[in-house]
Order: C-alpha cells, then sequence, then structure tokens
C-alpha cells in the first residue's frame, strides 16, 4: 500500500471518529439538558479521573445518593464565574487568613477551583440526602436567577438563603473555561451552556470500591453504559466545543 493509499484510509477513520465523538456530545448535552446524569474523563496526563455530573437544578434525593454511592467522591457544585463573582464567592485559598492556604498549584498543575461551603438555611445538619439535595437544587436556583438578570442584589439574596461553613463545597469555574483551565469544574459549566440550563453542575470523581483510588476509565465507560449514561472523553469536549 502506497502514502497516498494510506491517507486515503485513515481519512474516513478520522471522519468516523469524529462524528461518533460529536454524537456522544449531543446525546451528552440532550441529557444535561433533561436534567439526567453524564460521565467525563478528563485526561490521563491531568487527574486521570472520570466524574459523575448532575445539573444543580435536577438533583433530589435519588440522585444525591446515586453521587454518594456509585461515584464516592467529593460531591460538589461547579458554578460560573459570572455567578461566583455576582454572590462574591470568593476562592477558599484566598478567603482563608492561614498560613497553610498558598493557593499554591495542585499535583496535577492547576490552582484549586474551591470556595466557600454552605447548607441551605432551610436544612438542619446539612449532610443528609434530603438536606444537601435541598441545598443543591437552590444553588442551581439562585444561578437560574443570576442568569437571568433576576435579582437586584444577588449577594444578599445567596446570603438571605445559605448558610457559611455547610455540607456542599462550592467551585469557581475559571471564567474563559476550557480555553483556561481544563478541569471537571469547566467541563460541567461549558456542557451547562452547551444545552442552555443554569450554570451550577454537581460534578462528583468517580472511585474503585475495591482498591480506594480513582475508577478506571473502562471501569467509568462499563458503569455508563450499564446505566444508560452518556461518557465523554475531556479532548473530544474541548474539540467539538471550541
Amino acid at each position: 500500500m502506497g502514502r497516498s493509499d494510506a491517507r486515503s484510509e485513515d481519512g474516513p477513520q478520522s471522519a468516523t471518529g469524529s462524528d461518533a465523538s460529536n454524537a456522544t456530545l449531543q446525546r451528552a448535552i440532550e441529557a444535561v439538558r433533561a436534567g439526567e446524569p453524564v460521565c467525563v474523563h478528563d485526561a490521563d496526563d491531568r487527574e486521570g479521573e472520570t466524574d459523575l455530573f448532575y445539573p444543580a437544578t435536577a438533583v433530589d434525593a435519588d440522585a444525591l445518593a446515586q453521587l454518594r454511592n456509585d461515584a464516592g467522591g467529593l460531591i460538589c457544585v461547579a458554578l460560573a464565574a459570572t455567578v461566583a463573582d455576582a454572590a462574591d464567592l470568593p476562592y477558599y485559598a484566598d478567603a482563608v487568613d492561614h498560613p497553610a492556604a498558598s493557593g499554591d498549584e495542585t499535583a496535577y498543575g492547576d490552582r484549586p477551583s474551591f470556595s466557600l461551603t454552605v447548607n441551605h438555611r432551610d436544612t438542619y445538619t446539612g449532610v443528609t440526602d434530603d438536606d444537601r439535595a435541598l441545598t443543591i437544587s437552590e444553588i442551581g436556583a439562585f444561578a437560574d436567577a443570576v442568569d437571568a438578570g433576576e435579582l437586584a442584589d444577588p449577594t444578599a439574596a445567596f446570603a438571605a438563603d445559605f448558610r457559611v461553613p455547610g455540607h456542599v463545597h462550592l467551585l469557581r469555574a475559571a471564567p474563559e473555561l476550557l480555553a483556561e483551565r481544563r478541569g471537571h469544574t469547566e467541563f460541567a459549566v461549558a456542557l451547562a451552556d452547551a444545552a442552555g440550563i443554569p450554570p451550577a453542575v454537581v460534578v462528583c470523581e468517580m472511585l474503585d470500591d475495591a482498591t480506594g483510588e480513582e475508577l478506571s476509565v473502562a471501569g467509568a465507560r462499563e458503569y455508563a453504559e450499564r446505566h444508560g449514561i452518556p461518557f465523554l472523553e475531556g479532548e473530544d469536549v474541548v474539540a467539538a466545543l471550541r
């Protein structure tokens, strides 16, 4: 086979792969729009983790239990920078006056995106499935109101509904999203933007019950296929949404 023949075979294969990735992305966008979960693997050379995502406004006690039992990592809500800024939500490392709060880069090279921890004021302990689901869904409603320009004083509105500290971790997405940072925080908000839903999405790392380490990509894919959940590779999301 000559070099030109090899190139002619590679072309259709690449196009087919791209078409399949785009189809999966569209299915994921539709799932997010419908309030359903998706799985996203960031990259092998970054965290190397798959996170289970849920639109914040769709989270109820059953979804919270799925995140807690099936994923098992830290349950956080990723917020668009515009929402975080409107509510005056700082980076956690900037808000804490302690020498350990240095804001250093993580082992995988990014500044942590953690902001404050919160409970909704109508919760009791804040940690039960019902309590965390209430906090998360109300964060989604708040993000929706900010996005729609409905709040005269978003910071005051946030303080009226939520207290700090709490049991739900908030994350601030980079302002330029995937053009600036390629973490699960940014993938989550980018998918919300593409789906036209409020820019507040739950992210939770998927762990392996047997080892306590991150769930393998193969294991995460198998889980997604078994539950009919779209599975996305971060690089495909970047390529498709660029």
